[in-house]
């Protein structure tokens, strides 16, 4: 029980700080005495009727892979999605964290969160773990979402101490984001439809994926494949894995057809003839 002058209103990370419930902080660095699983890239992509949100399924320890089918893309609620990267552990403290805050918010004041609101409340968790973040439990999420009051598609990035950017295309995060965001940035349009974005995302993971150590590919022997989600209007939907493999199948065949025109091409500029000349 609060007092009306004490009460933490809708705010439920708050009630939990107050009530002694939070987490202790280590208070010396655990990335050096322990091997702590890390989630790594994922990526949002905005599209003509909303945002899609994709992540690998890898996670690592070190050198090692720690787990192979990892899940890191959530619905935060019925119009938006997070995606985690960093200590897993704590990512996904914190998404659960943040989806009871969404619905506490809703139950207590009668009325859903704006979509920046939301934004700001994970901006908060953020930073709120930047103490854990310095001993080596960083946590940089993605999140993205349908506004219905603008009837567009945003999405939103931050940095370890909580620092909340929003943007207006793409965003990527993890270890493999750099390449996955040089993927997109080159194939990126603002009128792409659902099926040219999912096949620009899953493009973008195949690269980090074959650059990135730490990033997980599409695992045919065992069926693992990245999840995908797409936030619309009609709110937030996983695709399905069949709908996933089947594209991965195309852009895998794709990229093979590639190698064989490639590999036709070197015999006949290596046999002394006129490329080879010049």
């Amino acid at each position: 029980m609060f007092s009306t002058t004490d009460d933490p209103g809708p705010n439920f990370a708050e009630l939990l700080r107050r009530m002694g419930l939070e987490p202790p902080v280590p208070p010396t660095s655990v990335a050096s005495s322990l091997s702590i699983t890390h989630g790594t890239t994922c990526v949002a992509v905005r599209f003509a009727d909303g945002v899609v949100m994709a992540g690998d399924r890898r996670a690592t320890s070190g050198n090692l892979i720690s787990h192979r089918a990892i899940e890191k893309i959530f619905a935060a609620d019925q119009y938006s999605g997070v995606a985690i990267a960093g200590a897993a552990g704590p990512a996904m403290d914190m998404v659960k964290l943040f989806q009871l805050q969404l619905e506490h918010y809703e139950k207590v004041e009668a009325s859903a969160l704006s979509l920046e609101g939301k934004a700001n409340q994970l901006s908060s968790m953020v930073r709120n773990n930047l103490p854990a973040a310095m001993q080596g439990l960083a946590v940089v999420p993605l999140f993205a979402g349908y506004d219905l009051a603008r009837a567009t598609g945003r999405l939103f990035q931050y940095d370890v101490t909580g620092g909340r950017y929003e943007e207006t295309s793409f965003a990527a995060t993890g270890s493999g984001g750099m390449h996955a965001s040089t993927v997109i940035k080159l194939g990126y349009h603002e009128t792409m439809t659902r099926e040219q974005t999912l096949d620009l995302a899953i493009h973008a993971l195949f690269t980090a994926a074959d650059d990135d150590s730490a990033t997980g590919g599409p695992d045919l022997v065992r069926g693992i494949y990245p999840t995908m989600a797409t936030i619309t209007a009609a709110g937030f939907d996983r695709v399905g894995e069949p709908e996933v493999a089947q594209r991965f199948g195309a852009l895998i065949d794709d990229l093979a057809d590639r190698e064989v025109s490639r590999a036709a091409r070197v015999p006949e500029t290596a046999s002394g003839g006129e490329g080879a000349a010049l």
